[in-house]
């Protein structure tokens, strides 16, 4: 599916534009709970509803890590009315809400589908959801991510930095940790493409160099540049999938609540550095162990370091200079809960599209290594 996309300062003002040209007159809005008003989001679209005459009603009811029930609620809401778009204004929680209603409406629906377009709104800069078709919900403890690439890709998204510039400092540093996690395990991920490595590429250069300042000292032009390294980390996953990093990540965020981008971020170096190692015997990606060192050497060209443990040694402080905590132990685990990462964090799926081969035994050793 083509999706149009918007990028800039004051870019927010095209919605007007795109529900006159979808003929949208009753809009569900789908938000962050507090995020909506903070970014000045909220301020923007009042604006461009009144202005238009647009009935809307907003749906906000949901976790940060949003749970199936949550977006059931969801559904019976948007059902309630006769609406014609679905507008997600938030981070990625909010949009990834948005694509699971608009998913679940349609397969009750499938006798009569209807065209209702989805636009995305980010006012993070991380997790890409605006550039991909995965939906993240949680069953359980369990994470899913079901997504489909004709319904749930936004026709629409609208990235203005101007609504990431009051996001507080964590979140800004968990979010940017995210989209630089999802770049790199793209470009080494078993699925990727040449356009996919060139997406996730140009991410890498653009969040190295703007990431630490975004956090620390934003300002317009480098939370633009995190803005843009995120969704192109998203087009690059959207292609490639993500990998064991993300696979790890998900139940150190159910279990005990770390923030995903941040969770994520804990394991990148240490799986950069076991993938390094990769042989005939564990490699995981038919171009070979060779490729797939190559692929490794080039990541590290790209973090300006001549080995993988130097580039493990630049993720983490990159972490430690935008104020993430590196250690395990910091977080408040004890060695006892390694037990429920191990257990939980073998995602089949993403193990699979990683170009070593991950055992329990490397694994362990690999939470041993960040504890």
């Amino acid at each position: 599916m083509e999706q149009k996309e918007y990028f800039g300062l004051g870019s927010i003002r095209n919605l007007r534009q795109i529900l006159k040209d979808e003929k949208s007159e009753n809009v569900f809005l789908v938000t962050g709970r507090k995020s909506y008003e903070l970014s000045g989001a909220k301020e923007e679209l009042e604006r461009i509803f009144s202005e238009t005459n647009i009935q809307y009603s907003k749906f906000s009811n949901f976790s940060p890590n949003p749970k199936i029930e949550e977006v059931e609620k969801g559904v019976e809401s948007f059902q309630r009315n006769n609406y014609n778009a679905i507008v997600a204004v938030g981070g990625g929680s909010a949009i990834d809400v948005a694509k699971a209603i608009k998913k679940l409406d349609n397969e009750e629906h499938k006798e009569n589908p209807k065209h209702i377009p989805l636009i995305a709104i980010p006012t993070t800069a991380g997790s890409g959801s605006e550039a991909t078709h995965f939906i993240v919900y949680y069953v359980g403890k369990e994470k899913q991510s079901k997504g489909d690439p004709n319904l749930t890709m936004p026709n629409y998204s609208i990235s203005d930095s101007q609504l990431t510039l009051s996001l507080p400092k964590h979140i800004t540093a968990a979010s940017g940790m995210d989209a630089l996690s999802q770049a790199v395990e793209s470009y080494w991920c078993v699925n990727s493409t040449p356009k996919s490595k060139e997406l996730a590429e140009k991410a890498i250069t653009l969040l190295l160099t703007n990431l630490e300042q975004a956090v620390n000292k934003p300002n317009q032009t480098n939370k633009e540049n995190v803005m843009r390294g995120a969704n192109l980390a998203g087009k690059a996953i959207n292609i490639t999938s993500t990998t064991a990093c993300h696979a790890i990540s998900y139940p150190i965020t159910a279990y005990f609540q770390v923030q995903h981008g941040h969770a994520v971020g804990l394991t990148l170096g240490e799986i950069l550095v076991h993938n390094s190692q990769v042989t005939k015997d564990d490699c995981l990606d038919l171009r070979g162990e060779k490729y797939v060192k190559e692929t490794i050497n080039k990541i590290n060209k790209l973090f300006k370091s001549t080995t993988p443990q130097q580039t493990k040694h630049k993720i983490q402080t990159i972490m430690q200079n935008i104020g993430l905590e590196t250690k395990l132990s910091g977080l408040g685990l004890t060695k006892e809960d390694l037990n429920i990462i191990l257990q939980k964090g073998f995602n089949p799926g993403r193990i699979k599209n990683n170009p070593r081969f991950l055992t329990e035994y490397n694994l362990k050793k690999l939470l041993l290594n960040i504890y």
